[in-house]
């Protein structure tokens, strides 16, 4: 099982988890992705996340994080003790949020999203500040990132397998060059090769 988590704003109509689902979809394996939408709180997503995540885990779950997914993921997996994808990760996203806390729009609907401020003080009780196991996790981090700096990705997942992308952007446009090594990296019992050469 799949448990992919959404970043800032977004929704699971994004891009890279659209991607991931038609991936899984196209395999056979639709029922082995969890891709909820996460409330703005992060005390309420990491409650739903461990709701839907805890009768999977941790033998037979992975979680695909993305931005402020990839933070959520790592307290996750920390927690529960099951392997973790980073996709340019949140690695301290208490510095970069407090300048949206109010009231916005979603990134893919016309919907409110309110950010309020004790958001921040919940979200400073989801760091980790050093990862226990680097062979946990898998980084995606793109030296192009204009929201974050994949230097701090680097060395928050120093030990972990990491591949750096040289250019790019925050949402990876080239993702789909990666979807396999990523679910490959989530479910190795699946040879993603053939399931790619059947669609």
């Amino acid at each position: 099982m799949i448990l992919y988590l959404h970043g800032f704003r977004s929704s699971p109509r994004s891009f890279k988890a659209r991607l991931v689902q038609e991936r899984m979809t196209a395999a056979g394996r639709a029922g082995d992705l969890i891709c909820p939408q996460l409330p703005a709180s992060p005390k309420a997503a990491m409650e739903l996340a461990l709701l839907l995540a805890e009768r999977h885990a941790p033998d037979n779950l992975a979680i695909v994080g993305s931005s402020l997914g990839g933070f959520y993921a790592t307290w996750l997996a920390e927690r529960l003790d099951v392997p973790a994808v980073l996709l340019n990760p949140a690695v301290n996203p208490l510095k970069n949020l407090e300048q949206h806390v109010g009231v916005t729009t979603a990134w893919h609907s016309d919907e409110p999203f309110e950010f309020r401020r004790e958001y921040i003080d919940e979200l400073a009780e989801l760091k980790v500040e050093r990862i226990t196991r680097p062979e946990r996790y898998f980084l995606i981090a793109a030296t192009g990132d204009e929201v974050l700096d994949y230097r701090d990705m680097v060395a928050h997942y120093a030990g972990a397998r990491q591949h750096v992308i040289e250019g790019s952007d925050h949402a990876i446009s080239e993702f789909p060059q990666y979807v396999d090594e990523v679910l490959a990296f989530c479910q190795p019992q699946v040879d993603w090769a053939a399931a790619g050469k059947a669609q």
